[in-house]
């Protein structure tokens, strides 16, 4: 397939929003920007553990936002505007640009590249504002959407550009008031004195694409813990303590992809489609699969941990992140099964509180011990989700009203 193909007659002049009769798979484009983010990730899980302690910890989190929103925003446009058009393409290459450029800054983003970091991130948004706007102009509605999203940005960019001149907590306070602003104006749907909120009506989504763009997402997150494990796998201790943590942390990696796809991962998009209010999903996906994505990415901290040092006395930072991952990829789980059926299984509580009850525990045992700890309870949640669903027929989404 050609990169820009002909412009139909019947496309010219037309604002690039989605034809409801256009197809809605994932375009190579849009899986080729993801690739940005397999490098990102793995930069976040890395530096959580360089001298492991909460303050890296805040840091690593505010990074991962701040890039999951370029990501999930990203997504967003192109579900609602058509990335076939050549216009859409590029703003893609664009964001692909700006995303690595933020990716390159990440090791130094509270140090000496903050400002990068944050100038970049910044650019990225406003940036697509200002090419959305004058490309939609005669199309009043979309038009208006653009100028509510861009003014919400244009808001965070104060505390997001100052915080690049500061350093220290400063830095992070300014930033975590900057993705608090953007996080809250996309759940409030960008209200703006004189213009309103987005209505509902201009918040609908294409099922099949945006369930898939946040599938693929996820496996992209699981590629970090399969990147961490093949890279740190250590040859400073014995073979079978090598090959311990190696197992240990692909059979983990395995089970977080089984728990994310039995049932709620395989009927998002029936789930999407049949509800009443598809828009409802826009309000609590980015969310939702922001803690899946964060669980997985500590738990691939956890893996760097664990393959580098099995041995030893679990230190209370190492045993946070060891089962800290894993607890919170639960959670964010939870979240999703509700979107999917409007209830939670007692697995995924009943999962947590087996985290909570071994963590006294793994302090005193070794960090590979620890990790196999946080195998079997995840263990534990797969066996009750198939003994759940074993001999019945197929259950049916029913997402909440």
């Amino acid at each position: 397939m050609p990169f820009a193909s002909p412009e139909q007659p019947s496309r010219r002049g037309r604002p690039p929003v989605r034809d409801p009769e256009s197809p809605r798979r994932v375009t190579l484009l849009e899986l080729f920007f993801d690739l940005v983010y397999v490098v990102a990730l793995a930069l976040v899980s890395r530096g959580m553990v360089v001298d492991l302690n909460w303050e890296r910890a805040l840091q690593a989190l505010l990074i991962l936002m701040a890039l999951w929103w370029t990501w999930a925003i990203t997504t967003l446009v192109t579900d609602m505007y058509d990335p076939e058009r050549t216009e859409i393409k590029l703003l893609i290459i664009a964001v692909m640009f700006g995303a690595l450029l933020m990716t390159t800054a990440i090791p130094e983003a509270f140090a000496s590249r903050g400002l990068v970091f944050a100038a970049t991130y910044v650019a990225i948004h406003l940036g697509r504002g200002l090419f959305l706007m004058p490309t939609v102009r005669h199309h009043r509605q979309t038009q208006r959407r653009a100028a509510r999203i861009f003014i919400w940005f244009a808001v965070s960019a104060v505390p997001w550009i100052a915080g690049g001149f500061v350093h220290g907590h400063a830095r992070e306070a300014l930033w975590a008031l900057a993705l608090a602003l953007d996080y809250v104006g996309f759940r409030l749907a960008y209200p703006v004195p004189g213009l309103g909120v987005v209505p509902d009506a201009q918040r609908n989504v294409t099922a099949e694409h945006l369930s898939e763009r946040y599938q693929q997402f996820f496996i992209i997150a699981l590629g970090d813990a399969i990147l961490t494990t093949g890279m740190m796998f250590s040859i400073y201790h014995s073979e079978a303590q090598n090959i311990g943590a190696f197992t240990v942390a692909f059979i983990t990696t395995l089970l977080l992809w089984r728990i994310y796809v039995h049932k709620s991962g395989e009927l998002l998009p029936h789930a999407i489609s049949s509800s009443k209010q598809p828009s409802r999903f826009l309000n609590t996906a980015p969310y939702t699969h922001l803690l899946i994505v964060a669980g997985v990415v500590v738990t691939a901290a956890g893996f760097d941990l664990v393959l580098h040092e099995p041995t030893g006395r679990t230190p209370p930072a190492w045993a946070a992140v060891i089962l800290g991952g894993p607890a919170l990829f639960l959670v964010g789980r939870s979240f999703f099964e509700y979107e999917v059926f409007s209830r939670v299984s007692l697995s995924r509580p009943g999962g947590l509180l087996a985290l909570l009850t071994i963590a006294p525990a793994v302090l005193f045992l070794p960090p590979l011990v620890a990790a196999t700890g946080a195998m079997l309870v995840l263990a534990g949640v797969a066996v009750a989700d198939y003994r759940r669903s074993r001999g019945r027929p197929p259950e049916s989404p029913k997402p909440p009203h």
